[in-house]
């Protein structure tokens, strides 16, 4: 076969995801096993490049089809590759790139996985056909990524995109985020940021359903949200007021056509996104917002090795 493909590889915490996918974004087999972080980056790499030669040995294609392999790795990744802080991983200053080329015997592109699963959205999925895209990844944290032009925008350094990190909170509401600064986005609209307003309105002895439950999950918030706990209603206005906001300030400096917005949080549906589009239309002169539009992401899962395989076709 002469087709040409391209291998992803999707580096998380417990687990790496890896993928072949054809020239059109097209996820066409994919494979997954144990990251066993606590085995150190030796250990990872030894992983993925186990993992990354089972699928194409599995595949009807050869290594000569092989056209790439990219990999997405939560953490500050500079542009050569370095994995300078990968906190879920334990890693410093671990310079994958160059491991997993002489592991694998073929070229490697790495970047942030949120980068990497924007690229994903616009190669393959709710961003297809549109060269300026802003995505949020809304789960424990916020994680973004920025195309432009079709091409992921990394800063001089490879640090753009940090979404999670704008400081949106006014300094009287403004906790301490994991990150060392104060009131930036992800204490407010992460999973985290939602589940602790709730817990804290519990602990406040606030009447919401919400002080019925053992547990409390970003989705009992909006659940209870829909059935109109007056509670949580709050909650979810004051994780949309700021995402709206956020979009409104990088629509002002970037001007994209499009927001995506995925993770976990995001199958929360209309009533998350209804309030995320009127705040940034609040914020928003027309003549930024005309054209714009805020829509879910639609690869789900998948996006992470769909941009990684990316990597390779695109230019970054």
């Amino acid at each position: 076969m002469s087709e040409q493909v391209y291998i992803g590889v999707d580096l998380g915490g417990t687990t790496v995801k890896v993928g072949i996918c054809d020239s059109k974004g097209k996820l066409i087999q994919t494979h997954e096993g144990p990251t066993e972080s606590e085995g150190g980056y030796e250990q990872v790499t030894d992983n993925i490049t186990t993992y990354v030669k089972k699928i194409v040995e599995e595949s009807t294609y050869s290594w000569e089809n092989v056209h790439g392999i990219g990999a997405g790795i939560a953490g500050f990744v500079d542009k050569k590759g370095l994995v300078k802080r990968a906190a879920n991983l334990g890693w410093e200053n671990v310079h994958v790139k160059h491991i997993l080329e002489e592991k694998i015997g073929k070229p490697v592109i790495v970047n942030n996985d949120a980068n990497v699963a924007a690229l994903g959205e616009v190669w393959s999925g709710a961003g297809e056909g549109v060269s300026d895209v802003i995505c949020y990844t809304l789960g424990t944290g916020v994680g973004g990524g920025i195309i432009i032009e079709n091409k992921i925008h990394q800063g001089f350094n490879g640090m753009a995109g940090e979404i999670g990190h704008m400081s949106v909170v006014p300094d009287l509401e403004a906790i301490q985020c994991g990150c060392g600064q104060k009131g930036c986005l992800e204490t407010v609209s992460s999973a985290t940021g939602i589940i602790r307003m709730a817990k804290d309105a519990v602990e406040r002895g606030e009447r919401t359903s919400l002080s019925l439950l053992e547990t409390i999950s970003a989705k009992d918030v909006f659940d209870a949200a829909r059935v109109n706990d007056e509670v949580s209603i709050r909650i979810v206005k004051r994780a949309a007021y700021y995402l709206g906001r956020s979009m409104s300030m990088l629509a002002f400096v970037l001007n994209p056509q499009r927001f995506i917005v995925g993770g976990g949080v995001s199958k929360a549906g209309d009533i998350l996104f209804d309030q995320i589009r009127e705040n940034f239309e609040k914020f928003t002169p027309d003549a930024i917002k005309e054209g714009v539009d805020i829509v879910p992401a639609t690869l789900g899962n998948d996006a992470g090795i769909v941009g990684a395989a990316g990597l390779n076709l695109f230019k970054i």
